[in-house]
C-alpha cells in the first residue's frame, strides 16, 4: 500500500483505484485508520475493488452482502468514493464441457439460468449492495467480466435499468469491452450519467470463444492489438470527464521497475486523453 502511494506522489497522478485487500492489510499490519487517511490525504480515491460473484444466491448471496458492507467500511476508511463489483463466476473451469460433474463444488454462479433470470437476480442483488452502499455515502461500479454472463454494455445497463439505484454507475474497462464484442462506436452511445470510470488497457488478438484473461492480457498497454486512442476517443464522445486508470496485466513489467512502468504508463494515458 505504501509503495503504491509513493509511485502515486512522486509521478503525480492525482489519485488511486485501489483493493480492499491492500487497504485491509494496511490496517491488519498495525497501522490505525488515521495513518491511513494520512498516507493518503490530498489524493482522490475513486474506488475500491472489489466485490467479486455479485450474483450469487442462497447462502452466498448472505455472504456477499456482508463482504459488501466490510468492503464499504474499508472505503470509509481510506476516505474512498466507491466500490467496485464484478460478476462470476471467476473460474474459466466451469465452461468446461461436463463441468458440473467433473468439479461439482466449484461455484457456477448464474450460467445455467435463463438470461432473464440471471439479468433479474444481479439487478436483486446490486440493488442491495447499492442500499449498503448508500448508507456510507458510496457509489456502486459494476464490471462485467467477459466470460462471465451480462458481459455486454447492452446487458450491464439492463442490469443497472432494473436495479433502479441512483449510485449506481458503470466502469468501462477496454479489454473487457473488447474481449465481449462490444466496440469503440457502443462506448460512444453510452449514456454519460452512467458512467463512473475507465479502465485503459490493452489485449493480445482474441480469435474467440472463453476469453483467457491471464493470456490475452499479458501484453503491455500500448503494444497490443486495440486502437487505444479510438477507444479512448470513444469515451470522450459521450461527453465523460471523470477518472482513468491504467490496468496491467504484462507479467514482465509486473517484475520490472515500478516506478518506471508507471511513469510510461502516465506518459501515454496523457498522450492519449489529453491530445
Amino acid at each position: 500500500m505504501s509503495i503504491d502511494i509513493d509511485i502515486t506522489r512522486k509521478l503525480g497522478f492525482d489519485g488511486l483505484e485501489t483493493s480492499g485487500t491492500k487497504i485491509a492489510a494496511f490496517l491488519e499490519a498495525g497501522f490505525s485508520e488515521r495513518e491511513l487517511k494520512e498516507r493518503l490525504e490530498g489524493l482522490v480515491l475513486p474506488g475500491i475493488g472489489f466485490l467479486i460473484d455479485l450474483e450469487r444466491q442462497g447462502e452466498k448471496r448472505r455472504d456477499m452482502l456482508r463482504e459488501a458492507e466490510e468492503l464499504c467500511r474499508l472505503a470509509t476508511a481510506a476516505g474512498a468514493e466507491g466500490i467496485e463489483a464484478i460478476t462470476g463466476p471467476l473460474d474459466l473451469k466451469v465452461f468446461e464441457a461436463g463441468s458440473a460433474t467433473l468439479y461439482p463444488t466449484l461455484y457456477r454462479g448464474l450460467i445455467d439460468a435463463p438470461k432473464e433470470t440471471q439479468v433479474s437476480l444481479t439487478a436483486d442483488n446490486l440493488r442491495a449492495v447499492a442500499d449498503i452502499a448508500a448508507g456510507f455515502g458510496l457509489v456502486v461500479y459494476l464490471e462485467a467480466l467477459s466470460w462471465t454472463p451480462l458481459n455486454t454494455m447492452d446487458s450491464q445497463l439492463r442490469v443497472i435499468d432494473l436495479c433502479a439505484r441512483d449510485n449506481v454507475k458503470l466502469v468501462i474497462d477496454f479489454w473487457h469491452s473488447y474481449t465481449s464484442g462490444d466496440t469503440p462506436d457502443r462506448i460512444a452511445r453510452l449514456p454519460r450519467n452512467l458512467i463512473y470510470g475507465v479502465h485503459l488497457c490493452d489485449s493480445l488478438p482474441f480469435p474467440g470463444g472463453i476469453p483467457n484473461e491471464r493470456i490475452l492480457r499479458d501484453v503491455p498497454t500500448g503494444s497490443g492489438v486495440l486502437d487505444l486512442k479510438e477507444w479512448v476517443d470513444a469515451v470522450k464522445a459521450t461527453g465523460f470527464s471523470g477518472w482513468w486508470s491504467c490496468e496491467l496485466f504484462c507479467n514482465r513489467q509486473h517484475q520490472d521497475n515500478s516506478y518506471d512502468v508507471a511513469g510510461e504508463l502516465k506518459t501515454l494515458m496523457e498522450q492519449l486523453i489529453q491530445s
